[in-house]
């Protein structure tokens, strides 16, 4: 009986690719089916998906200056054709870019408070463009929430400014890249003490080189939230923000939505536990850690954990003060943010357009497709992408002609 459905399977098999082969195709008919979807997807996707970004900003200097010198924030962007969807591309990016070869040398940096900050400096001591290392342009990257300097657009930030002769420095979280806690205390949004003592460290180490800076994803809410804190008196030139999420109340509930909360809520939130777990010993003496390691939410982990490790009342009290909308009328030097409107992490309603027209300052851009950090474009997305293209551009027209903005 087995041997009689093997043999049935089999034939039947050869039976439907005779059929489809010469019946199907063979007649025309399939093919002209393939060929009609074909056009069909083609025309749905250059109306409906491939678009130029907004650009939302009120002072006509700085959107010339765009133009000029970083014209990918106007030219159409055309996402990658089989996955444009925001969370396809969220999802896929940390898999498909590729990972550029970057060696690192490594500075623990001393607090006021006896803890230790681990950066990784990317000094480009070949650079034939900077040659005088008092004088090469620097650039601080901030990663995203449980990011390091091995993450792979860190990784491509970095290879971006290494052809434009630039150095790079990483500031990685405490206690993130493998470094001891020397105290209870880890990181957050809100707080920016420990990106004051980087910024001003880096700055007094290269007092005559150009000076700017770029955060992603929740690095680029804190670096947000410290240029709204310190307006003008700040040694950097210009900053750039990829996918920050504007409104921490608004990205939590989106992220709390089930089909989102499985995809990225609850493996975030394991993340953040990962990364505290090995220095428990030490954050046992702030916090009820086993409640910390229940949590099934970011809420819940924030509730549990930063916000008590930090002082605030409430978790609601701390994502007032983590929400980078709140203070970007305060922000006091050029900066160009960048982000997605079909990004979970921080949904289109949440972004602040009429704030970002109040402050001649700040230019948003807002691509239709991109999801979070990822911005896939090209049909096999390995090299680079939209967001790193971005950043190299407006880096490189800072650095080269900064002094047509940085005195707005």
């Amino acid at each position: 009986c087995a041997m009689d459905w093997q043999v049935l399977t089999r034939e039947l098999s050869l039976y439907l690719e005779n059929q489809v082969r010469v019946g199907f195709f063979g007649s025309g008919v399939g093919l002209s089916l393939v060929l009609g979807f074909g056009v069909a997807y083609a025309c749905y996707y250059l109306n409906s998906i491939a678009k130029k970004p907004q650009l939302v900003a009120s002072n006509d200097r700085f959107c010339r200056f765009l133009e000029e010198y970083c014209p990918v924030v106007t030219e159409t962007y055309y996402p990658t054709i089989w996955c444009w969807e925001g969370r396809v591309q969220t999802l896929l990016r940390p898999f498909i870019t590729s990972r550029p070869q970057v060696q690192y040398r490594n500075e623990l940096l001393k607090t006021a408070d006896g803890g230790q900050i681990s950066l990784d400096w990317f000094d480009n001591n070949d650079s034939s463009y900077y040659p005088d290392a008092s004088t090469r342009p620097t650039v601080l990257l901030l990663p995203g929430l449980t990011g390091t300097s091995r993450e792979s657009y860190i990784l491509h930030m970095i290879h971006q400014s290494e052809t434009l002769g630039y150095r790079c420095v990483v500031f990685n979280n405490r206690g993130i890249a493998g470094e001891e806690l020397l105290t209870p205390r880890t990181y957050c949004a809100a707080n920016t003490e420990d990106l004051e003592t980087v910024i001003h460290h880096v700055h007094s180490l290269h007092p005559s080189a150009p000076f700017m800076a770029a955060g992603v994803s929740m690095g680029g809410m804190l670096l947000l939230n410290y240029l709204g804190k310190t307006g003008r008196d700040t040694p950097l030139m210009a900053a750039a923000i990829f996918s920050a999420g504007w409104n921490v109340f608004e990205s939590i509930a989106s992220l709390e939505k089930p089909l989102n909360w499985l995809l990225f809520n609850y493996y975030l939130t394991t993340c953040l536990q990962s990364s505290i777990s090995r220095h428990r010993q030490m954050l046992e003496k702030l916090c009820d850690m086993d409640l910390v390691m229940k949590a099934r939410t970011i809420r819940e982990f924030d509730k549990h954990f930063t916000s008590v490790m930090f002082g605030y009342r409430s978790v609601d009290d701390y994502y007032e003060d983590a929400s980078p909308c709140r203070k970007l009328k305060s922000v006091g030097i050029p900066v160009l943010c960048l982000n997605s409107v079909d990004d979970v992490f921080s949904p289109s309603h949440a972004i602040p357009i009429e704030t970002a027209k109040q402050n001649a300052n700040v230019a948003l851009v807002l691509t239709s497709c991109g999801g979070h950090i990822g911005f896939l474009e090209g049909i096999w997305p390995r090299k680079c992408t939209y967001m790193d293209r971005v950043f190299k551009q407006f880096v490189q027209a800072v650095f080269e002609h900064g002094n047509k903005i940085c005195s707005m």
